[in-house]
């Protein structure tokens, strides 16, 4: 027997349910599959999405995108890994909060020596889309060292990495985060300002910042609370990059007040576009695991839960009361 956790209907955190799985009726990977057992398994807000109906799933179901393990089976066809491989994956369709299961190999890495199974199950969702964002979602005019960026939520699991990541690449960030203690562990991890957004007006702070030009481009997985002044920081011809609605979906808005602000341009974001495929996904995470193993990105896993507790880890979320990556255990 082995545990997973299922929703049966779309609600709070209470609908989270611990169940038994028969190890037979996971049943061996088909063509293009593997099967994972799980060490580590990621949590994140899409996850939130999921289990509240935002992103609709076919129900029953069992949600999670992110996780790390020893490979058990491969599927006729999949030629990157091999049984016992220690391996990683940010991957649809949802489903890492279990012991083991059968999923596409597709989004399924060879997780190298270096990175142990807590990180990598930590890594991969957050620090695959701080890649994409940073290096493949940038604003018509491009990025240079020495432009200022703004990142919110910058003291999250995916806002840590990207602060790490931009210093990397010269770029001044500018994150927001909800308390004073965030925004110094914002800081800590390279970001050239951070700003409290309970406590201070970040339009008006950015623009004092870059001496009134605004930023290139704006990151922003929090949605509806910050859409409107995140408009307000965006110099003429900057990219708005959504990529998360943590605080609700963006409310309906008019083309041309991006005319009106300065040419603006506006994208929404989602991982799975850019891992489309075997070869965009392997040189995504190619990528990452350099910076990682460079020593240039560390992985800070503020929070550990039992997979049992799986209810708390999802309250303390959506409170916010979590920074960084937060993996469940097993």
């Amino acid at each position: 027997m082995s545990l997973a956790i299922q929703i049966r209907q779309h609600g709070g955190p209470e609908v989270l349910e611990i169940v038994e799985v028969l190890d037979a009726s996971v049943g061996d990977p088909g063509p293009g599959e593997v099967r994972i057992r799980h060490r580590a398994i990621g949590l994140n807000f899409i996850d939130v999405y999921h289990r509240t109906g935002l992103y609709p799933l076919q129900l029953p179901a069992t949600i999670g995108m992110e996780g790390a393990g020893v490979i058990e089976a491969v599927g006729e066809g999949v030629t990157h890994l091999r049984v016992g491989d220690r391996a990683a994956y940010a991957s649809q369709p949802p489903g890492s909060y279990c012991e083991v299961r059968v999923m596409p190999a597709m989004c399924v890495c060879k997780l190298p020596d270096g990175i142990d199974f807590d990180t990598g199950a930590a890594m991969m969702l957050k620090g695959l889309t701080a890649q994409y964002l940073l290096l493949k979602t940038r604003p018509v005019e491009g990025l240079v060292p020495g432009d200022f960026v703004l990142f919110h939520a910058a003291a999250g699991g995916v806002g840590l990495i990207a602060c790490q990541w931009a210093k990397a690449l010269g770029l001044q960030l500018i994150g927001t985060a909800g308390s004073d203690a965030k925004c110094q562990w914002v800081l800590a991890n390279g970001a050239a300002h951070a700003i409290n957004y309970n406590t201070e007006d970040f339009a008006a702070r950015v623009k004092e910042i870059t001496g009134g030009q605004g930023v290139k481009v704006v990151y922003d997985s929090v949605g509806q609370d910050t859409w409107d002044k995140s408009l307000e920081c965006l110099r003429p011809f900057g990219l708005m990059a959504s990529f998360g609605n943590a605080s609700g979906p963006v409310a309906p808005f008019s083309p041309g007040l991006l005319g009106a602000k300065g040419s603006l341009y506006v994208t929404r974001q989602t991982l799975f576009t850019h891992m489309a495929s075997r070869q965009s996904t392997q040189a995504m995470a190619d990528a990452l695991f350099a910076v990682v193993l460079g020593g240039e990105v560390k992985i800070h896993i503020a929070q550990r839960y039992a997979l049992a507790d799986v209810q708390q880890a999802h309250r303390d979320l959506e409170a916010r009361k979590t920074t960084g990556s937060t993996i469940l255990t097993l």
